[in-house]
């Protein structure tokens, strides 16, 4: 099997379901895929600017309040493939399956830090310590053989409201090994690439981890800067994702018959900011469309509210003519009024991460017997 394994599903399979299969998840690694066999003796160490260092085992995690948090994944290169046809760029080559939304059984973050005396809503420790750094079991080469590692701040880490997990579930069902068994972290509402998988520690420190991942890698460069001119200094680490949304039930390109379509596909947005709306054009941009938007079957969906899951992605749905062949697109807005770019020119770079300009499919329609 090749190392490291990434695999993303078919877009229509992947807005089947609200809550995503296990088996439907995209899977991301930056190295091979480390196996921990012995449950009993497995442990987290929590140490650096702290009185006093830890060992978390498993069964000190479960003796915490379980929360389930629905919450959406997306690796910050999704979409990657069409951002490189406007110009190329280094990563792995995603369509926009790079995503999913699950259960997430775990402990908070936040109850566990209080087990070792750094409380709630908490953004600096007595010793300095303001980030939270999760060191993975997964060695990888950009790390020189040494583990996958990131940092969020402290402030997150200790707030409850952030929903920041120590996951030992997903959709219900222990973490199989893909999914970072025994223990990961979610970090909802930010790139994927801070929800650390098989997690062996977790230091407090002064200064934002510096990692490749977090340092030289996933962070957001203007389009005019290339290989020659990058510095990496000049930029902080990706979090939050903005406001992203795609067509699902159409390929690019598709034949179809002349007549009624129906358009469905995902919207999310970073932080915990809802999608207050979903906008179509069937005819390139030229004029929209509202699409219906849902989460929870029979539960109407509403921004931002309590009855809403806020880290998760909205799906949506719209029943058109399509006379003709055709660009069909589609635009979303968050609940800050965020809206996509239209053009994947003006996000462009280097890293092909956030490409989150509209969606564009094109439909060929034809009167054949197809």
């Amino acid at each position: 099997m090749q190392e490291p394994f990434n695999a993303e599903p078919p877009r229509s399979a992947l807005v089947s379901s609200y809550v995503t299969p296990v088996e439907l998840f995209f899977k991301r690694n930056h190295g091979p895929i480390p196996v921990v066999d012995d449950i009993e003796r497995y442990c987290v160490d929590i140490c650096g600017l702290i009185e006093t260092p830890t060992k978390l085992y498993m069964r000190d995690v479960r003796m915490l309040p379980k929360y389930n948090v629905t919450a959406t994944l997306q690796c910050a290169g999704n979409r990657r493939t069409a951002m490189s046809k406007t110009r190329e760029v280094r990563g792995v080559g995603w369509d926009v399956s790079a995503i999913g939304n699950a259960v997430w059984g775990g402990a908070k973050l936040a109850d566990v830090l209080e087990l070792i005396g750094i409380p709630k809503l908490t953004s600096s420790t007595r010793s300095g310590g303001k980030y939270i750094e999760f060191v993975s079991i997964d060695k990888c080469k950009e790390e020189n053989g040494g583990p996958y590692k990131a940092s969020i701040p402290l402030s997150q880490a200790t707030n409850p409201e952030a929903d920041v997990l120590l996951a030992y579930e997903m959709n219900g069902e222990p973490l199989n090994r893909d999914h970072g068994y025994p223990l990961r972290v979610i970090v909802p509402g930010v790139i994927g690439a801070r929800s650390v998988k098989w997690l062996d520690s977790i230091n407090i420190i002064a200064e934002e981890c510096q990692g490749f991942f977090m340092q030289k890698d996933y962070k957001m460069f203007p389009p005019s800067v290339d290989w020659d001119n990058i510095n990496w200094n000049t930029r902080k680490p990706q979090m939050d994702f903005p406001v992203q949304s795609v067509i699902c039930s159409l390929e690019d390109v598709q034949p179809i018959k002349p007549g009624k379509v129906t358009i469905s596909g995902y919207a999310v947005a970073g932080g915990d900011r809802g999608i207050e709306r979903v906008d179509i054009s069937i005819n390139g941009g030229k004029t929209w469309m509202e699409a219906t938007r849902f989460q929870k079957t029979g539960i109407p969906y509403i921004a931002d509210h309590i009855s809403s899951d806020k880290w998760a992605w909205v799906l949506f749905e719209i029943i058109v003519n399509i006379p003709h062949t055709t660009e069909i697109v589609v635009k979303a807005v968050d609940s800050a009024a965020n809206v996509q770019p239209e053009r994947v020119q003006d996000i462009w770079n280097l890293r092909g991460i956030l490409n989150t300009s509209w969606h564009r499919v094109h439909v060929r329609v034809g009167h054949s017997n197809m």
